[in-house]
């Protein structure tokens, strides 16, 4: 077996955190020569760290803060490796020793390759030069020669889509153009190994599609390896064989995507509140109606929900402006972002409701029994006026837990969370009262169509 591109050991990284000191009690003053006392040991500290090569630290009181702690993997040739976690759970910190920007603490990386990053908007580009000389610019960084980079020019510039201000400083860019073009940059040159962090999530629905495509297509055309990181499941999931999960600095778990991302959700999920705020929730730029917002959702019944009993969910809404016909919904996906299941309002004018005073109000959906399998899900709620109208719409917002509950089919209960039971349903069924000369489950395909014929 070769050996790994990449192979991280015992990888531990330290910071050190300030703190001021507050004076306790009542009194809202200190005395001139408690500041003085304090700011000359500060000066004396400050000076001994800086004799001594350590990192100067502003506070009273310093904290060790370890965001990295013995971590350890490999990753081979052409794999794509999802890592998930929390916020602050270590990720970025971990592609930055990987990128060469922060060294560890301790421990040991090896890379086998030249390395492409794209850590956060703007990464390796100087703002006062055109978008054509970055190019050249990170072109250099990699090691490639003029000829190499002018060989790939064209395919970086159409990926990108700014051949109209490829002259134009990328400090004038938007958020967006600078996303397109940095991406552009990294996964058509000639590196070994792509590093990718949440970054994507600035660029349009499009252009994250064209970005997965590529990144698929350069680890398994390519053989070029791929870190991901990603708090979307569902691109985890499809993209990535692999994932390692990170929290607080320590490796949980590393194995097939599937398997890691249904832990890491079962782990996420047990920490659920009833009543989930939504005010402050993104929404999609065709979303332009502001006389009706959703602020919160409150769930009635238990979480997690199970699967065969009844469910009820309160959504809390806030009307700023009269608007009438008013029609709710709320979809289930799968973690990979496919709509699996919608509840709305399908009764006509009946069921639907006319607002003409501003205020908060509320709407119930009551789910006799949940048909959804033990699983991972993600919601999408919304609102509409008459049948088109949006008026708000939130997606993915949250991940779901759905369990197994007392009438749930052994088989299907044990196949949680690692795989998909999708909807579950009855149906209508009906028994052959009489037995048939002709046993269907002896005879073979040739009996049955001799007996068809016949």
């Amino acid at each position: 077996m070769p050996p790994p591109v990449i192979s991280v050991e015992r990888l531990s990284k330290r910071y050190l955190v300030g703190h001021r000191a507050e004076r306790g009690g009542s009194s809202t003053y200190t005395a001139l020569r408690d500041v003085m006392g304090r700011e000359l040991r500060n000066a004396v500290r400050k000076a001994a760290d800086v004799v001594r090569g350590r990192q100067v630290v502003q506070g009273d009181a310093v904290e060790e803060f370890w965001a990295l702690n013995d971590v350890s993997f490999e990753v081979q040739e052409g794999e794509v490796l999802g890592i998930i976690g929390r916020n602050g759970a270590g990720k970025s910190t971990l592609l930055k020793i990987l990128s060469r920007i922060t060294e560890p603490t301790a421990g040991r990386v090896t890379l086998r390759g030249r390395v492409a990053s794209l850590l956060e908007v703007g990464t390796g580009f100087h703002p006062e030069l055109t978008g054509r000389e970055n190019i050249y610019l990170n072109g250099a960084i990699l090691g490639m020669s003029r000829a190499e980079i002018r060989q790939k020019f064209d395919e970086i510039v159409a990926f990108a889509e700014v051949d109209k201000f490829l002259d134009t400083p990328v400090k004038r860019y938007s958020s967006g153009m600078y996303v397109r073009l940095a991406f552009a940059v990294a996964a058509h040159l000639e590196s070994e190994i792509l590093i990718v962090d949440e970054v994507l999530a600035v660029g349009d629905a499009e252009f994250q599609k064209k970005c997965l495509g590529k990144m698929d297509k350069v680890s398994r055309r390519d053989g070029r390896t791929v870190l991901v990181v990603s708090h979307n499941m569902g691109l985890v999931t499809s993209l990535c064989r692999g994932a390692l999960w990170l929290d607080r600095g320590v490796m949980r778990e590393q194995g097939t995507a599937k398997h890691v991302v249904g832990r890491y959700l079962a782990r996420s999920a047990q920490g659920q509140d009833q009543l989930v705020r939504l005010d402050d929730r993104e929404r999609p730029s065709f979303v332009r109606d502001d006389r009706l917002r959703c602020v919160a959702l409150e769930w009635l019944s238990p979480l997690p929900l199970r699967h065969g009993e009844p469910v009820r969910v309160r959504l809390h809404f806030k009307i700023d402006a009269p608007v009438s016909d008013v029609s709710a919904i709320i979809g289930f996906n799968s973690i990979e972002g496919t709509r699996i299941l919608t509840y709305h309002m399908d009764g006509g004018k009946a069921s639907r409701r006319d607002f003409v005073c501003p205020g908060e109000y509320s709407v119930d959906l009551g789910i006799d029994a949940m048909i959804l399998g033990p699983h991972h899900y993600s919601l999408d709620v919304g609102f509409r006026s008459g049948n088109i109208h949006l008026l708000d719409f939130i997606r993915d917002w949250t991940q779901l837990e759905v369990i197994a509950g007392p009438e749930t089919p052994a088989e299907i209960a044990h196949a949680a969370p690692h795989a998909s039971t999708g909807v579950r349903l009855v149906g209508r069924w009906s028994w052959e009262e009489q037995p048939r000369e002709l046993d269907v489950m002896a005879s073979g395909p040739q009996d049955l169509r001799e007996a068809a014929v016949a």
